[in-house]
């Protein structure tokens, strides 16, 4: 779950051009939310469903289920999740990409939406073929929005300096939280408990609803959100199409081959993207740090980046899991009442961001209290930190995964607290990880580096998703133990370890 987490208090101006606000924001913020709230409610709303309606009707499936899902495997469906996450984040590069050169932020993230909303509609229709061009449609439309709707928060303030610009994130990434706290209690229960596919449908009207408001408002949006920051020449787009066409040519030639004798099964599709998944991410490091024109400095600085790109790998591999293992052993192994109250297992996946917005603001607190004290933990053993609590929700994890082991089914609570102990690590990682790679990114690669930071998931998820491809059970207890005991280790090798890589850090604190 995406969150937000500033340092310094964001002082209240007033808007750039004079007129209504919003929280003491630009009235463009609150299009912005919206789009973004609604945004997350679909991709939110449909992701706490993806897992239970691919195993629906199969034999991981609970008894006396909804059946009308696909009927796979619990390890298929964790593999088809997995990859179909680390596709979200792996395109956002791409996505950042077109906002910087072909379409600009605001019409592409108009064009975003409507591909998701696509998608969602897709997904709707019943049928494994559109199932799986739904899922792709949605990860193209999000990778797509994800940078650009972030750039055109900032361009609503007046530079990285203006007093606003770290509240109005703030207030923009509560959208995120909200719609994704909501999605589950709306989308999940009709989707579980009524209509897969309805289910999805509701998750293309939530995503017409972000795209209508935004179109209304584009008009309180800068005026560098409809321009084109670095356009393509006429050659390097006839050589970007030409590129394009060869490898799509390429790429329909042998699948059809492999379709027409015989051969195809889910996993060439899976085995390719998800090695693709891991050997992008390297490939980008290796290609930073190789660049020959950064400055000693920024070598220095790229090499200690690495450390906490490897550390988020390990973090999203397992906190990711808690809308695939997690939510099928929701679903399967706890029960679904509390409380006297009978809820869907897709409910599960609004605790975490609710409690995202409840905590938030006690790290916010906790963070400031330590350092007028100048005991604040450094990015180093805040990273370390957060894979010690990572380690520690699986380690709790086998507790109930054992308890259940004979059929029974275990409390709600189990996954709650397991829930608790990951957005604690979550807090302690994601916010300092965006903020330390915008300190550590290399003037040359300034813009992309926040993508480079994404790709640690797509990294992490496509690690989740070979093993499961190569049949690892990821549902045992052996293996959520030795997940756990990896995060551990990761976690106090890199705290052992911190006093190199500050160094490496030169004047990044």
């Amino acid at each position: 779950m995406a969150s937000s987490l500033t340092k310094d208090a964001a002082g209240q101006g007033t808007p750039a051009d004079g007129g209504k606000t919003f929280f003491g924001h630009p009235r463009g913020l609150a299009t912005l939310f919206m789009t973004e709230m609604w945004e997350r409610f679909s991709f939110y709303g449909m992701r706490a469903l993806l897992v239970l309606y691919l195993i629906a009707g199969g034999p991981d499936a609970k008894h006396g289920s909804q059946g009308g899902g696909l009927g796979l495997s619990e390890g298929n469906a964790v593999a088809i999740y997995s990859v179909y996450l680390a596709m979200v984040y792996l395109l956002a590069m791409p996505g950042g990409w077109f906002g910087d050169r072909v379409w600009g932020p605001r019409k592409t993230v108009a064009i975003a939406a409507g591909i998701i909303m696509a998608g969602h509609l897709a997904l709707a229709v019943p049928g494994q073929a559109t199932f799986f061009a739904g899922l792709a449609l949605v990860a193209l439309g999000s990778g797509l929005l994800k940078a650009n709707i972030s750039t055109m928060v900032g361009h609503l303030y007046d530079g990285p300096s203006d007093p606003r610009r770290d509240g109005g994130f703030t207030i923009f990434y509560m959208g995120i939280n909200l719609g994704a706290f909501a999605a589950p209690l709306v989308i999940g229960t009709i989707g579980q408990s009524y209509s897969w596919h309805l289910g999805f449908a509701l998750a293309a009207l939530g995503m017409a609803l972000g795209l209508v408001q935004f179109l209304i408002g584009t008009r309180h949006l800068s005026p560098r959100s409809s321009v084109v920051p670095t356009p393509l020449a006429v050659a390097e787009r006839t050589a970007w199409l030409r590129k394009g066409l060869i490898w799509l040519v390429v790429a329909a030639v042998f699948y059809s081959v492999v379709v027409a004798t015989g051969h195809w099964t889910l996993n060439w599709a899976l085995v390719p993207i998800t090695i693709l998944g891991l050997i992008i991410p390297t490939g980008v490091l290796v290609r930073i740090k190789r660049d020959k024109e950064l400055t000693p400095v920024e070598q220095s600085k790229v090499s200690g980046y690495i450390w906490f790109f490897v550390a988020a790998a390990v973090f999203w591999m397992i906190y990711d899991q808690g809308g695939s293992t997690m939510s099928a052993f929701g679903e399967t192994k706890t029960a679904d009442t509390i409380f006297g109250l009978h809820f869907p297992s897709s409910w599960f996946q609004s605790v975490n961001p609710l409690m995202v917005m409840a905590l938030a603001p006690v790290f916010a607190w906790a963070w400031l209290a330590l350092a007028r004290r100048s005991r604040e933990p450094g990015t180093m053993a805040k990273f370390s930190l957060a894979l010690m609590l990572i380690g520690a929700s699986f380690f709790v994890f086998v507790v109930p995964m054992g308890m259940a082991s004979d059929g029974t089914t275990v409390s709600p609570m189990w996954l709650v607290s397991i829930y608790l102990i990951q957005t604690m690590g979550e807090l302690c990682l994601s916010p300092v990880g965006l903020s330390v790679t915008t300190k550590m990114a290399p003037a040359k690669y300034a813009s992309q580096m926040m993508g480079v930071w994404f790709l640690a998931v797509t990294a992490g998820d496509c690690t989740t998703g070979l093993l499961s491809i190569a049949g690892v059970d990821l549902s045992g207890v052996g293996i959520i133990a030795l997940e756990a005991a990896v995060a551990a280790v990761a976690g106090v090798a890199i705290y052992l370890q911190r006093k190199k890589v500050v160094q490496l850090m030169a004047d990044v604190h």
